[in-house]
């Protein structure tokens, strides 16, 4: 499989999505558990695919969205997705959704912690944000862990409540100091 690798952490490997990611692509956008807590509705399989074409073709453009899978290293299934895009107020924020089998594992801490590395060490951010549904309660307590709260404020695209968390690229440094 050929594919650019963007980052790894300790058990996941990020890289750009290929068009052989379209079951497990399927499995993640299609599942209304997974696209809920969001909330969004789950796509159909046609809907799906032609989402990640557009992902992949997202690559050959300079844009400020980075949308990436998320594989296990030992055998590149695909597990999810992340990124960084812009929210709207015009900051750098780090997304993430997994695919339901394989939550409660602490990927999703993992992930957004290869995500703010990436940002602040790579990219040289210095500030990342995240939104969530407030009531995604799994989401948050994975953002409380790092991320200061900043606001709650009406989503009028995914018509939810949404909490916003940011971190400093020097409070990242002192937290990991400590």
């Amino acid at each position: 499989m050929n594919y650019l690798k963007i980052f790894e952490t300790e058990r996941l490997e990020i890289r750009e999505f290929v068009k052989s990611d379209s079951d497990c692509f399927f499995d993640l956008m299609g599942n209304s558990k997974v696209m809920n807590p969001i909330p969004l509705d789950a796509l159909t399989r046609v809907e799906s695919n032609n989402k990640l074409i557009k992902l992949i073709d997202l690559y050959k453009l300079k844009t400020e969205k980075k949308i990436w899978a998320i594989t296990l290293k030992n055998n590149l299934e695909l597990i999810g997705l992340c990124g960084l895009i812009i929210n709207n107020d015009n900051e750098d924020e780090i997304a993430y959704r997994l695919r339901e089998k394989f939550w409660s594992n602490g990927y999703g801490t993992e992930i957004s912690i290869g995500l703010i590395d990436y940002g602040f060490e790579k990219l040289n951010f210095e500030l990342i944000t995240a939104d969530v549904n407030i009531s995604n309660k799994k989401s948050r307590k994975i953002l409380e862990k790092f991320m200061f709260f900043d606001k709650e404020f009406y989503n009028p695209i995914e018509k939810c409540t949404d909490r916003r968390y940011k971190l400093t690229k020097k409070n990242w440094y002192q937290k990991k100091l400590n």
